[in-house]
């Protein structure tokens, strides 16, 4: 027995089968009902074994062999089908799944309610979220582990940046707010003078959160004191909320109920406002719609995050 029978001799067997006798089969196929007889004499002696029981005027019977083939048959002409639908749909850029990387405040405040709006607005592949920072997420882009990923640069000179092995999408500037804790009762705004001799919080020295902070400082000739270190945001918050220290917060985590208890700091006339860059990274090559929809989505998201700052 072949270890592969003839694909196009299983399809005239089949043929046979759903009609019940070879003229029909012929017909439905465009043979000539020799050939069909042909075939399936052909495929019997691949297989070994009798398949049809053939008894002139009488209509075809299968034997055990020949219904255990048709089962068989039938489940890999399906299971065929199914290929070709998803080689299709591979080569339309189609997928199942996309797997999204995102950094811990994007996830809490920028992405749900774009999620809301794709389930919304069509079905589609499934969205797998994986929450990463920036520097733990873009390994994972070049090894094929995350599809897209969203991330943030403080510095211009900072990763990621565009390569042969990655793509680079600018999504917009997101501010960069510095704030005190509020006070009761105060009237007037916090001036940037009166944090000048208290204490800030920023991330760990070599954090480009950090080096932002200390560029921007030394552009403006101050010298903030970092005592207290943190990479967690809302760290940062709850220390401000308490008085402890002054520091930048990125926008997207105030104006949602989160800036209560702190108030914005007035810098000086002609201080360039901060920000960080929010973008999407993902590979070279062509992508699924479903990306391009989202990477649009994360624009508009962070534009309207803009325009509220």
């Amino acid at each position: 027995m072949k270890s592969q029978p003839d694909l196009k001799l299983l399809a005239t067997f089949l043929a046979v089968v759903r009609r019940g006798s070879m003229a029909d089969a012929a017909a439905e196929l465009g043979y000539v009902p020799s050939a069909v007889s042909q075939h399936i004499a052909a495929l019997e002696r691949d297989m070994g074994v009798e398949l049809i029981v053939r008894r002139p005027g009488s209509r075809l019977i299968l034997t055990a062999a020949g219904r255990s083939l048709a089962r068989a048959a039938e489940t890999l002409f399906d299971a065929t089908a199914r290929f070709q639908d998803a080689a299709h749909g591979i080569a339309s850029r189609e997928i199942a799944e996309l797997r999204v990387g995102i950094y811990p405040s994007a996830m809490t405040y920028l992405l749900p309610p774009i999620l809301a709006t794709l389930r919304d607005r069509r079905p589609g592949p499934r969205i797998r979220l994986v929450v990463v920072e920036t520097d733990e997420g873009v390994p994972r882009v070049r090894s094929g582990d995350i599809d897209l990923l969203v991330a943030y640069r403080y510095l211009p000179e900072d990763p990621p940046a565009p390569s042969t092995a990655l793509t680079v999408t600018a999504l917009g500037r997101e501010p960069l707010l510095l704030v005190a804790g509020a006070e009761p009762g105060r009237r007037r705004p916090v001036q940037l003078a009166e944090c000048l001799e208290g204490e800030w919080v920023s991330g760990h020295v070599h954090n480009p959160d950090r080096r932002l902070l200390l560029r921007w400082a030394g552009e403006l000739g101050i010298a903030p004191r970092v005592t207290l270190e943190t990479d967690d945001l809302h760290s940062m918050l709850a220390m401000i909320r308490a008085g402890l220290a002054v520091g930048l917060i990125p926008a997207t985590l105030l104006g949602r109920g989160e800036d209560a208890g702190v108030e914005r700091v007035v810098l000086p006339s002609g201080v360039a406002p901060l920000y960080r860059e929010i973008l999407a990274v993902g590979r070279p090559g062509g992508r699924p719609p479903l990306v391009d929809e989202l990477v649009e989505l994360l624009r508009a998201a962070v534009r309207d995050l803009r325009s509220r700052h």
